[in-house]
């Protein structure tokens, strides 16, 4: 069973940093596509970072990018968010996603069809 499991949320201060993880069962990371997303209440998903199987490109959303990193460690089965200069409307439930075939668009949620169950990232003033 194909199972996503994140951690590492919390709550910072405004430029802070803060990492968070998602780790993976089942399944070996490095032959999928996977992404951050995160989500406010209201608000539609919004992809932060992703990073394609082979040689692993990243791409990141312009209001992240310079501050977030996406990455992953295959051996130890782990996607890794790392977050600089978080700002409050960083605030977010973070979620990771996976998916087996090459995705088109890495910022649309429905290219995904694995995901975790959140971890909740505040960031205060």
């Amino acid at each position: 069973q194909v199972n996503l499991v994140e951690s590492g949320g919390g709550s910072v201060q405004t430029g802070e940093s803060l990492t968070i993880s998602c780790k993976a069962s089942g399944f070996t990371i490095g032959r999928y596509c996977m992404a951050w997303f995160r989500q406010v209440p209201g608000k539609e998903r919004e992809g932060v970072a992703g990073i394609y199987i082979g040689e692993g490109y990243t791409y990141y959303a312009d209001s992240v990018r310079g501050r977030f990193t996406i990455s992953r460690d295959n051996a130890k089965s782990t996607l890794y968010l790392k977050m600089d200069s978080l700002k409050p409307d960083d605030t977010a439930v973070y979620y990771c996603a996976a998916d087996q075939s090459t995705v088109r668009e890495w910022y649309e949620d429905y290219e995904y069809r694995i995901w975790g169950q959140g971890t909740q990232v505040t960031v205060s003033s």
